[in-house]
């Protein structure tokens, strides 16, 4: 955790903390990330749920349409590559969603994490207390149907969307069991806890991605909505590149958009910014 001049304290990714602690909100700092114009010299990490898709009320409830991926594909052929998806999803199920691309990807909040090159890197092994915990939390999912007790192999999520009441029960359920594990921490999002492994988060993916080729070199533009995200923001700021916060909320973020319809139209104009000239002198952003 690191201190900014104003007193508030952000996430340091890789700190040895059990989730992030935000500082009052940044609205009034966080400029309009429309004001970005995309730059050849970029490297785009696009955090999923509640940033290129609108949250549903369970992961599967998603879906992703052709227009999407056709901008993904279109970065991509933009910045030779240099488009990256960083996730808490485990990597089959976001090659699933976004299928035919396949994108380097940091599944599972960088336990897992895909490279240019297609080589699936892993941080951790399964930790042996998800059996416990999950035994633990039988019970009350029973009771509670709204409940959704994911296991995802590396992490173990509960969402309580559905029935928001438990959050803080889950919570100090949850808090009690890492407390007394060395290799896992407790993780806080939207309407869900994660278990994962220490050592591991947005940021630390990040940073491994912008080492290697075609990221290398690069400025980094991250977009994500929480505070999961947090981490790849500090990153990014530490590296001198863009943090874009999407929707309302506290954080490090430097620029801000205010949806997930915003983000895809912010893609798009990046997309046709950065898209190849055509015959005559036009880029395809001109020519439309």
């Amino acid at each position: 955790m690191w201190l900014d001049s104003s007193g508030d304290t952000f996430p340091r990714s890789g700190a040895n903390m059990n989730g992030p602690v935000i500082g009052p909100a940044k609205t009034n700092r966080a400029k309009p990330a429309v004001l970005l114009r995309a730059q050849p010299s970029w490297a785009f990490f696009l955090d999923i749920d509640g940033t290129l898709l609108a949250l549903a009320a369970a992961p599967a409830g998603v879906t992703v349409g052709r227009g999407l991926k056709q901008t993904l594909g279109q970065l991509c052929a933009a910045t030779a590559g240099a488009v990256a998806l960083v996730s808490g999803r485990r990597i089959s199920e976001v090659d699933s969603l976004f299928a035919p691309l396949r994108l380097p990807t940091a599944g599972q909040h960088g336990v897992e994490r895909r490279n240019s090159c297609g080589v699936v890197h892993r941080h951790a092994a399964p930790s042996h207390r998800f059996s416990e915990i999950k035994n633990r939390l039988g019970p009350l999912v029973a009771r509670h149907p709204g409940l959704l007790l994911e296991e995802k192999g590396f992490t173990l999520a509960i969402h309580y969307r559905q029935v928001p009441s438990l959050g803080g029960h889950l919570h100090r359920l949850l808090r009690e069991r890492v407390d007394s594990a060395a290799d896992l921490r407790l993780q806080r999002g939207k309407m869900v806890l994660e278990i994962v492994p220490k050592g591991s988060d947005k940021g630390i993916a990040i940073s491994e991605f912008m080492s290697e080729s075609p990221f290398r070199g690069r400025i980094p533009v991250f977009l994500g909505d929480d505070v999961t995200d947090e981490y790849g923001f500090s990153v990014v700021n530490a590296m001198k590149g863009h943090s874009i916060k999407v929707g309302p909320g506290r954080s490090a973020a430097r620029w801000r958009l205010p949806d997930v319809h915003a983000v895809r139209s912010w893609l798009e104009q990046c997309a046709g910014t950065l898209a190849p000239a055509k015959p005559g002198g036009q880029s395809r952003e001109r020519a439309e």
